[in-house]
């Protein structure tokens, strides 16, 4: 797709709340919306399913398995998003923490990030797109017209995901949480291959005391100063 077509970025560690954010400005200015996480939450689903350990898999196959993977996102009645793997819906399963530590594993693997580069980047579709995750502004769309790079302390962090699962009938402890947002964090920022980190041309913002209208409305502020046509 025509690299004319904007981009806003929003990336940030886990429980920053850069999806929240991405699915409200994404719903107010019109624009698809790619949720990288998601890929590969999917990606560590379907190695997760195959019952196979990921050491067993060479780089090859790994690159491959990501790149071929059944997925599919459709839009609902409802006005958001269901993901399907071979045609099974599979949201739920993708919020599981056995799912997002596979993720996070997977997500340090140069043969996987290859794999899902090109996938990622053919969501660029018009009007535009808000790309959501942690290497969209550095690597997959270096180009976008507004990089954001949404942070928040790792307690407030916790909090927010346990609040998450508590609504799910889950009962994780805060320590449990930070202890495994910490572990995630490092994993992110310390791989060789498209760390976490903010771009040089990215807008910082910290969430820790902000509220969510308040994040929107910043973002959606700046998006409308930066993109070359308004956005409906």
């Amino acid at each position: 797709m025509s690299k004319s077509v904007p981009v806003i970025t929003i990336d940030g560690p886990s429980g920053s709340g850069k999806g929240t954010i991405a699915r409200a400005v994404a719903r107010g200015l019109g624009f698809h919306l790619l949720d990288s996480g998601a890929l590969y939450r999917l990606l560590a689903l379907h190695v997760l399913q195959r019952q196979r350990a990921v050491q067993d898999y060479s780089d090859t196959e790994l690159e491959q398995l990501a790149g071929s993977m059944p997925a599919e996102f459709r839009a609902n009645p409802q006005g958001d998003i269901d993901i399907l793997l071979d045609n099974q819906l599979v949201n739920d399963q993708l919020r599981s923490e056995q799912v997002g530590e596979m993720a996070s594993q997977l997500a340090a693997m140069p043969a996987v990030r290859s794999g899902l580069l090109q996938r990622q980047r053919d969501f660029r579709q018009p009007p535009g797109l808000i790309a959501d995750g942690r290497d969209m502004g550095t690597v997959v769309f270096p180009d976008a017209v507004l990089k954001i790079y949404l942070d928040a302390s790792p307690e407030a962090r916790a909090h927010r995901r346990r609040k998450q699962l508590i609504e799910k009938g889950e009962n994780v402890s805060i320590a449990i949480l930070l202890q495994d947002l910490r572990r995630r964090d490092q994993r992110d920022r310390d791989r060789k291959h498209a760390p976490l980190m903010p771009a040089p041309d990215a807008v910082e913002i910290d969430s820790t005391e902000l509220d969510i209208d308040v994040v929107v409305t910043m973002v959606m502020q700046l998006a409308r100063q930066r993109l070359p046509t308004p956005a409906r």
